[in-house]
This record gives structure tokens, sequence and C-alpha cells, in this order.
């Protein structure tokens, strides 16, 4: 009885092993999904940024305005790391009718 008992918790471990490999497969398809959101509230302007000197391997993601809760919130700039072949297309907010659309950062071919 001893080994059948064994068993069925080997046999859960491998599944949840299984469970849990296959699904850090899947985040990196997750995290490249376009997602937006739609709201009624104007961005407001673009702050000013010194961009720091270029860096190898990097591209600049310019800082733009989220929103987060109920408010807009400036997040910085940041270095990203270069994609041959792609070119980086950054944050930007754009009108939709009477809403504005933010269009989440993203590399384009």
């Amino acid at each position: 009885m001893k080994g059948a008992t064994g068993m069925k918790a080997a046999t859960k471990a491998l599944l949840a092993s299984l469970c849990i490999a296959g699904s850090t497969m899947v985040v990196p398809t997750l995290a490249t999904a376009g997602v937006g959101i739609d709201i009624e509230i104007a961005p407001p302007a673009p702050r000013v940024e010194v961009v720091p000197a270029p860096r190898r391997g990097y591209v600049w993601a310019p800082g733009y305005w989220d929103y987060r809760g109920r408010a807009h919130v400036w997040v910085p700039g940041r270095w990203v790391g270069e994609r041959r072949g792609y070119h980086w297309v950054p944050d930007r907010w754009e009108p939709r009718g009477p809403r504005w659309h933010h269009e989440r950062g993203h590399w384009e071919r």
C-alpha cells in the first residue's frame, strides 16, 4: 500500500510541475499582446525629459502618461533591450470619438 501512495504523490508532483512549466511558456505570449484602455479624460501634455546618452544594445522608450485608478500617472522613460530588425513604437494616447485610447509601447518590424 505504501508504494501506491508514493506513486500517487509522485504523479501529483509531476502534474503540478508540468502545469507550472506550461504556464511559464504562456506568459511571454500574453505579455506581448496589445492591450489598450479607453477613458473619457484627456491625458496631460507630455513632460519634457532629458534623454540620456545612447547605450549600446538599448533603445530609449520615452516617458508617457498611464491611467491608474482614477488619475493619470507619469511613467518616466527607460532603456529597453534592442531587438534587431524592429523599431520601438512609444506609448501614446489617441482620441477616438469622445474617448481617449492608450496604445501601449511595443516593437514593430
